[in-house]
């Protein structure tokens, strides 16, 4: 199974993973299944450490290595797939994400709800 991890949820697995569901958690902890976090998600991260809104002690690029998740990049094919996504809610983050889902074949794990109201497959964070 291809799981991509919601920002949060990327989050909650470097500093609090008894945050996350028990199922969310096992299979993130399976090995055979591929885990991705999004350069959109690490970009996000970025960006709310610049403006203080999120104060994360966490080192990027090394703690992805550390945990051995798959960087996903931004491709165009995610881009325009955001064209055909309905606008339930207008942050570019998580419909990128929901494109970059659909597109992967990936469940999105995650505990928006906002982020239901798409047609991607889901599992709760």
């Amino acid at each position: 199974m291809t799981l991509l991890l919601d920002t949060h949820t990327f989050l909650w697995w470097l500093s609090n993973p008894a945050f996350l569901s028990p199922a969310a958690s096992s299979a993130i902890s399976d090995p055979q299944n591929r885990v991705l976090v999004s350069v959109v998600s690490l970009w996000e991260i970025a960006i709310k450490r610049q403006i203080g809104k999120l104060a994360a002690p966490i080192n990027l690029e090394h703690d992805v290595q550390r945990v051995g998740f798959e960087v996903l990049p931004l491709e165009a094919k995610h881009i325009v797939a955001t064209e055909r996504l309905p606008l339930h809610h207008r942050d570019p983050f998580d419909r990128m994400l929901i494109a970059q889902a659909l597109i992967e074949g990936a469940s999105l794990v995650t505990r928006d709800p906002s982020m239901t109201l798409y047609q991607a497959p889901i599992m709760t964070a």
